[in-house]
């Protein structure tokens, strides 16, 4: 087991702080091109566009084998192993079934492809249609003054309805089966393991969009669509915590199946419709156990901290994302996985 951060595709201030921290592994995302070497993304929760914009010709494409191996070199170099892709080519036109979705499904089987050539084992993907995560502040202060995100369910629906109108559950249950059914094949033979992440928040609909994958039996009908040793599931915690079910049960069920391919450790405090994120040591599950439960059901994948708080002197420009909270993380991580290891796993002296 590896614990990990999410780092940029080019080198910055983190890569050098993940490094002296003794965090050799990246989760990182696509090499787009835009000032200062960041993918440009949209707030959580703001609908994001159908027909993608000024998507470069192939060989430019950032999933396309160049851009992909001179991102693996940097890191290479700088002495990081990538071992997540997080971000995919654009993908709304297939989770919708709408014209044009076959073009999007040929980008990811092109990513899958060269990421087996690069030896990148795991693409942390989503079913979550026009709204990725979603969030309905960013500033909510929590222990010490720090500033995390939250949700509240009946202030989003105030929103009304996105560009696209209704979406059902029906649609995009179909939606999956078809693109699973022409990815997971590219997989299996690429040696890429498929880490699908659930809904964020797991509610019903948003904004007149259905969210299918909201409950721990939604993800394992996901995962029987298509059985294969290639399709897994990234193992949110944030996530199936605010689902409101016990974490460690659903460690162990997807776990003694070889199913969880990838980790996301973090905490909330609340359920489906109304909950807070809090630093990884304040929230309501208990991570010790949940650590536990990794090593006894054999997972042997990476683990990064995912969201925290935004703390003192940090200008909170990506919310969930700033470094001090996630460098405290690391460290309470490494400590639950030594005393994990230490205890669970040592000869008798």
């Amino acid at each position: 087991m590896e614990l990990a951060l999410i780092l940029p595709p080019w080198p910055n201030e983190r890569w050098k702080l993940a490094l002296q921290m003794g965090v050799t592994h990246a989760v990182t995302t696509l090499p787009f091109h835009v000032a200062g070497g960041h993918q440009a993304s949209n707030p959580p929760g703001v609908p994001q566009p159908i027909v993608p914009v000024d998507v470069p010709p192939p060989e430019h494409r950032p999933w396309d084998f160049m851009p992909l191996l001179l991102m693996v070199q940097r890191f290479r170099e700088a002495g990081i192993t990538v071992s997540v892709i997080e971000a995919s080519p654009p993908m709304h036109r297939a989770r919708l079934g709408i014209e044009g979705r076959d073009e999007e499904i040929e980008w990811v089987i092109t990513l899958i492809r060269n990421m087996g050539k690069l030896g990148i084992p795991v693409w942390c993907w989503n079913w979550m249609a026009v709204i990725n995560w979603a969030r309905t502040s960013v500033t909510t202060p929590t222990r010490g003054g720090a500033l995390t995100t939250s949700y509240d369910h009946e202030l989003m629906e105030r929103a009304g309805l996105t560009h696209v109108g209704t979406v059902s559950a029906e649609q995009l249950w179909e939606n999956l089966r078809y693109f699973l059914s022409a990815v997971v094949p590219v997989a299996e033979e690429a040696g890429v393991q498929l880490a699908l992440h659930p809904d964020d928040p797991p509610v019903p609909s948003l904004r007149g969009i259905a969210r299918i994958l909201i409950t721990p039996q939604a993800l394992q009908r996901a995962l029987d669509l298509h059985p294969s040793p290639a399709h897994g599931l990234t193992f949110c915690q944030g996530t199936v915590s605010s689902m409101g079910v016990d974490v460690i049960e659903w460690i162990n069920h997807f776990g003694k199946q070889g199913k969880i391919h990838f980790v996301h450790f973090r905490d909330v405090r609340g359920g489906p419709t109304n909950f807070v994120e809090t630093f990884h040591d304040d929230g309501q599950t208990d991570m010790l156990r949940a650590m536990q439960a990794y090593c006894r059901v054999g997972f042997r994948g990476v683990m990064r901290p995912d969201h925290a708080p935004t703390m003192e002197g940090e200008p909170n420009t990506e919310p969930g994302y700033m470094m001090l909270g996630r460098l405290f993380a690391i460290g309470y991580m490494k400590g639950l996985r030594e005393a994990v290891l230490k205890t669970e796993f040592s000869s008798p002296r």
